[in-house]
């Protein structure tokens, strides 16, 4: 059975929790973390970039010289891409990289990288993440006192203390449980999650 120890913010040790074995102590699938990383880096990619083809250049509708006499090669347009300012041939066109992943495939993927971080160690339980302010500082003390370089920090519900306090640290980032997804997840070497972040998840992925 898979256990982890929880703490509190001052990192006492306050119990121990099973863990979901399905979600946190899965067969780690590397080759489906892969695909999983490659869809969302592929969904985000904006695919805007473009350049004018010879139909979408202005001109071209008389031909440049006679056919014969000239010494030059014969010319039909002067949108052909062999001549300065015409089109460009084969430049990117508009489209969308995103492809498909099926749903199965991405709660697998999304087990994986969270049975990684349970196997290696790297997944810290807090009892609660609560903050009476806005506070940088204080939010940062927390994630020193357990001696975090970079850590995903993953609460159950919102709390603009913690997201908002969280902000300027670079190597931290704060998601709700809701938005946990498998870059952020390996992205980041360690994993902290508050004990109702733990229920969603197992309640999502199990």
């Amino acid at each position: 059975m898979a256990k982890v120890t929880v703490y509190d913010m001052q990192k006492n040790q306050v119990s121990e929790r099973e863990l979901n074995e399905v979600v946190f102590d899965a067969e780690v699938r590397p080759y489906l973390v892969h695909d999983m990383v490659r869809y969302q880096l592929a969904a985000r990619r904006q695919g805007t970039s473009a350049c004018k083809t010879r139909a979408a250049v202005a001109g071209g509708g008389k031909k440049p010289f006679k056919q014969k006499g000239t010494g030059n090669a014969r010319q039909g347009t002067v949108t052909a891409p062999n001549h300065v300012g015409g089109g460009v041939a084969f430049g990117p066109t508009p489209r969308n990289y995103a492809f498909k992943l099926n749903r199965k495939v991405k709660k697998l993927a999304l087990c994986s990288a969270l049975s990684s971080r349970f196997q290696e160690q790297k997944l810290t339980v807090l009892s609660e993440l609560k903050l009476d302010s806005i506070s940088t500082k204080s939010f940062k003390q927390v994630v020193d006192r357990f001696e975090l370089k970079d850590a995903l920090v993953v609460i159950d519900a919102a709390n603009p203390e913690v997201e908002l306090s969280a902000r300027n640290l670079r190597n931290v980032k704060v998601l709700r449980a809701d938005g946990v997804n498998v870059y952020d997840v390996m992205k980041y070497s360690n994993l902290v999650l508050t004990e109702g972040a733990v229920e969603q998840l197992e309640g999502a992925l199990a």
